[in-house]
């Protein structure tokens, strides 16, 4: 059984920064990670990769064989990865007896909403391998200053979860920088908890492209709001303690908590219900006590 991680979003929600920050965070807690690039479009990796799908398909060479632009090469490329899917699972297989896996999946959102061929993929995985993974869904933070996009990435996390079927986790990634693209209507906490989207339909009043669609965002929302399945965490991936706070969410949901652990049913329940409070920061205080010892031996020497 190996655990991980399938990070997914929009293009521009920070996928690929979010993998490498997360794989640098997690090397510092003690786990040996492995990031598993599946983005034919993504040339340009921060991270170092373990298992790339360009060594079987690449985006450039399918746009130029079948004459595709960038969508529907991302489409033939996750359609070829899944009829190929033995190349991915050998590749894998060496990894999951002791790795933490990060699945870097391109940003084309209908592959994870409208196409069933990333979902094949993943489930395929998991039932050859004994895979449990969540799904991160990346929303890059500064939707949040316009209620029409936030609304619309509230319809696009909602019909992820649906469609994906994973235990999922939503983050308004870049949380950083959400000022800098104004102020907010409401309290972050109105953004993440999402419980009353009424509060909305004043503000999209005021655009007069969004005016001209109330009736149908008020409809939307009350979808969204019916379903009750769509919050936020918030995200700063280079800060240690929010990266840490995710992570602690992403180990519950995915189950990574109970490895190891043997008890009854009631000591799992305890566990699940209880608060996110295990300790693996003793294992990156130890390293980090280790690294400075061992910093000013060398200056010192």
């Amino acid at each position: 059984m190996a655990y991980g991680q399938v990070v997914i979003g929009p293009p521009g929600s920070g996928k690929t920064t979010y993998c490498d920050g997360m794989s640098q965070f997690l090397k510092l807690i003690g786990r040996k990670v492995a990031v598993i690039n599946l983005d034919p479009a993504n040339d340009a990796l921060p991270y170092e990769c373990a298992v790339n799908i360009e060594d079987l398909i690449k985006l450039s060479d399918v746009m130029a064989e079948h004459s595709l632009g960038p969508n529907g090469g991302l489409v033939y490329c996750m359609d070829y990865l899944e009829k190929n899917i033995d190349w991915l699972q050998s590749k894998l297989e060496p990894l999951v007896k002791d790795h933490y896996l990060l699945f870097d999946f391109p940003g084309q959102v209908e592959l994870f909403f409208l196409h069933s061929n990333a979902k094949k993929v993943i489930m395929k995985l998991i039932k050859k391998l004994d895979l449990r993974l969540t799904a991160v869904h990346l929303v890059d933070a500064h939707l949040c200053s316009d209620p029409g996009k936030y609304v619309s990435a509230l319809l696009l996390s909602l019909s992820t979860m649906l469609h994906l079927e994973l235990p999922h986790i939503n983050v308004l990634s870049k949380i950083d920088l959400i000022e800098s693209y104004g102020k907010l209507a409401f309290n972050l906490d109105f953004y993440t908890d999402v419980q009353d989207l009424s509060f909305l339909h004043y503000h999209l009043d005021q655009d007069p492209r969004s005016s001209k669609y109330r009736k149908l965002t008020k409809e939307l929302c009350e979808v969204i709001e019916d379903y009750s399945l769509v919050n936020f965490t918030t995200l700063d991936i280079q800060d240690k303690e929010s990266v840490g706070n995710l992570v602690k969410l992403i180990d519950k949901s995915n189950g990574y908590i109970f490895a190891g652990i043997e008890g009854s049913a009631v000591e799992f329940s305890k566990i699940a219900a209880g608060p996110l409070d295990w300790d693996y920061y003793r294992v990156a205080a130890v390293q980090e006590k280790y690294m400075k010892d061992e910093e000013n031996f060398v200056h010192n020497d």
